[in-house]
Parts: structure tokens; C-alpha cells; sequence
């Protein structure tokens, strides 16, 4: 079962796991990619380091990591295998990972475990628009494959606005990267498109409609389902923005909420057209 929330550490991350680790200091990113992805051997993952101008030997000084190299049970590539300069394809980027996590299987590995530093290649506000899309499909794809992946960003690079909105497309994130995260529903629990969680206020609600946006979730009977259990608060606005994107492609948005949440209050009290409320 893949894990969800807030994280200050990657130890103990499964096979279906991903996780956004939004940085201050490049520094302190080496560290935690060295444990991320020595657990990821230690799970008969292959694994894979991918950043800008990175060396082959660049994280030989992990434990086992040389030999595993040299094995080919670990290997490291520079950004280029994104597709090089400008934004990436998101759709294109998925079905390579896919292939690369079946061609792991097929070697006789449990999965595939990716660490990526990806600040390179969210620069612009176009360029951060095709990623944190391609954020939205390959967790998808996670969720039904062993893969686990922990995307770094540099904030300082970026700014706190531009990582929120990337760190915002996991369902793993560190404590003041994002306050609401939006990303792909695991099929094993739930029948839901997506899953949204943590808070919404008048902070969030730009950031929310970018993140619909991005994940440009699709109508099934012109319904779209989103399991909303984790989703600890939203205030009026964000209940109406939510709703209201969905009208605007003509669907209804049917919301799974916990017995204990506020969000069947505030929905009976607005009383949207296309909001329907589900206790779960």
C-alpha cells in the first residue's frame, strides 16, 4: 500500500511510493538521495539518479552503490533523458519510465526507484505546466506498477510558489512544500480519478486551479469522483471554485469525504448544483 501526507524522511518508502522533496541548500539533496535509493537496492529495486550534468561514479560512495552500478542494478543519467531542451512531453516521459519499469521487472528486479533533481527543467511557467503534468500521470502510473520515485526541486531556484504547485502533484510531500496536494487515486482503495488532501483556504485557491488544471481529469457518465478523506479543510470558496471547474466541462463531482469532516456541512450550506457529497 502506497503511503500519503506529509514526510521528513524517505526511509521506509514502498515500491508504489512517491514522494515530492522540495530543498533549500543543493547540499542537503545528495544526502537523502543516497538513502532513498540505498533502500530501493536493499529492495531489489533497480534504481536511477538523474540530474543536470550528472557523472556515472557521482554516488559511489553509497554503500554497495559502485558495485551495483557495475552489476547494472543501479545507473545514472544526466536531465537529458527527459528530452532535452524545452518542456518536457508528459505522455512520452510516462510510457518511458513504464517501459524502463518493465524492462526492471523483466531483469528480475522488484521495481524501478527513480531520485530525480528536475529544477532544471521547471524554470519557466510553461515548462513547470508540462511537468507538474507529466507529476499527475506518472503518479498514476505508480500506483498500479512498482515504481517509487522522490522528485527533488530547489526552492531557492524556483521560489515558494513554483515548488508548492510541483510539490502539490504528490501524495507525498515535505511539511512547508505545499498545503494541498492533489494526485492520483490508488486503485486499490478507491474507484476515484484523483485524491485530494491537506488544506484549502484563500491561501490555496490559486494553486488549486492550477492543479486541476494540470491533472485535466476526465468525465466518466459525466461524473468525476474524487476521494477527498484526506482532505482535513476547505472553505467556501474552494468548495465553489472546486465545483465550478467541473461545470464548466459539464460534469458533477462527486466528493468521498470521512464521517467526521466538515465538507458535507459546507456543502449542504452552499448547496452547489453539481456537487454531490458521498460519506465514506
Amino acid at each position: 500500500m502506497r503511503r500519503t501526507g506529509f514526510v521528513d524522511t524517505v526511509h521506509g518508502l514502498g515500491g508504489h511510493d512517491h514522494v515530492c522533496w522540495v530543498f533549500d541548500a543543493p547540499g542537503d539533496y545528495l544526502p537523502v538521495v543516497a538513502r532513498f535509493l540505498a533502500d530501493g537496492l536493499a529492495g531489489g529495486q533497480r534504481v536511477v539518479f538523474v540530474a543536470d550534468g550528472a557523472h556515472p561514479d557521482d554516488l559511489d560512495g553509497v554503500d554497495g552503490f559502485a558495485a551495483a552500478r557495475a552489476a547494472g542494478a543501479a545507473q545514472v543519467w544526466d536531465l537529458a533523458a527527459y528530452g532535452g531542451a524545452g518542456p518536457v512531453d508528459p505522455d512520452a516521459q510516462v510510457r518511458a519510465y513504464a517501459a524502463m519499469t518493465e524492462q526492471a521487472i523483466a531483469d528480475g528486479f522488484a521495481g524501478l526507484r527513480v531520485a530525480a533533481n528536475a529544477t532544471p527543467l521547471v524554470r519557466t511557467a510553461e515548462a513547470r505546466a508540462a511537468f507538474a503534468r507529466y507529476e499527475f500521470l506518472i503518479d498514476g502510473y505508480m500506483a498500479r506498477r512498482p515504481m517509487s520515485a522522490m522528485c527533488g526541486y530547489h526552492r531557492g531556484e524556483l521560489g515558494g510558489a513554483a515548488a508548492a504547485e510541483l510539490a502539490g502533484m504528490h501524495p507525498l510531500a515535505r511539511p512547508a512544500s505545499t498545503a494541498l496536494r492533489l494526485f492520483a487515486a490508488d486503485p486499490r482503495t478507491t474507484t476515484a480519478a484523483a485524491a485530494l488532501a491537506g488544506e484549502i483556504d484563500v491561501a490555496g485557491h490559486e494553486q488549486l486551479r492550477t492543479a486541476l488544471a494540470r491533472a485535466d481529469l476526465t468525465p466518466v457518465g459525466g461524473t468525476i469522483t474524487v476521494d477527498a478523506r484526506e482532505l482535513a479543510f476547505i472553505d467556501h470558496r474552494g468548495l465553489t471554485q472546486l465545483a465550478g471547474h467541473f461545470r464548466d466541462r459539464g460534469a458533477t463531482i462527486e466528493l468521498l469525504v470521512g464521517r467526521h469532516g466538515s465538507v458535507s456541512l459546507l456543502a449542504d450550506v452552499l448547496q452547489l448544483d453539481n456537487l454531490r457529497v458521498v460519506t465514506s
